[in-house]
């Protein structure tokens, strides 16, 4: 009983770590595709989870909301926030702080 609880544990973590590095992928392109269709420069090619905590997707299923944060610059000089947010699998919105506000992108 006890070996099938460890594989159980272990399938759970597997899942998991396979689960967090999809949504960090899916993060980094979403994040590529706002810097680029705002022609800005995408800082460092990587993202970092800042949040992550379960929520409903839109089929009512329980999934985990990760909010992914990343930098990007304007002229090359100065490094500016952006958040990449993902719902489940699905890319929710990206947000781009500017000196005029946040630009946030619906999907």
């Amino acid at each position: 009983m006890e070996n099938l609880l460890l594989i159980g544990v272990i399938g759970l973590g597997v899942w998991f770590w396979l689960d967090s590095m999809n949504a960090r992928e899916r993060a980094v392109a979403a994040a590529l595709r706002a810097c680029r269709e705002i022609n800005v420069q995408f800082l460092d090619q990587t993202v970092v989870l800042e949040s992550m905590k379960p929520a409903r997707n839109r089929q009512g299923h329980l999934v985990l909301r990760r909010i992914y944060g990343f930098e990007f610059s304007i002229e090359g000089v100065e490094r500016r926030r952006g958040r990449a947010i993902l719902r489940g699998q699905a890319l929710e919105q990206v947000q781009l702080d500017s000196d005029e506000g946040t630009t946030i992108e619906q999907y």
